[in-house]
């Protein structure tokens, strides 16, 4: 079998205050990348979009792109 890598290692918090962080997981239409793309786990990918849609509501983040 091979190994596959992961593509990212995310083993910190993924805050929400951290826009520049969230937007490299995010496409140029503020849309959040999958779980293919970024290389996250199933639990980081769920923190990844808590994440996100805290930011959105709190307004550091876009909904749609402009």
């Amino acid at each position: 079998m091979d190994n596959k890598e992961k593509k990212t290692s995310v083993n910190e918090h993924i805050d929400y205050k951290d826009v520049i962080r969230l937007r490299a997981y995010t496409n140029q239409h503020a849309r959040m990348m999958g779980r293919s793309r970024t290389g996250l786990t199933a639990h980081e990918q769920r923190r990844f979009a808590e994440a996100v849609k805290r930011a959105r509501f709190m307004s550091l983040m876009a909904f749609v792109a402009q």
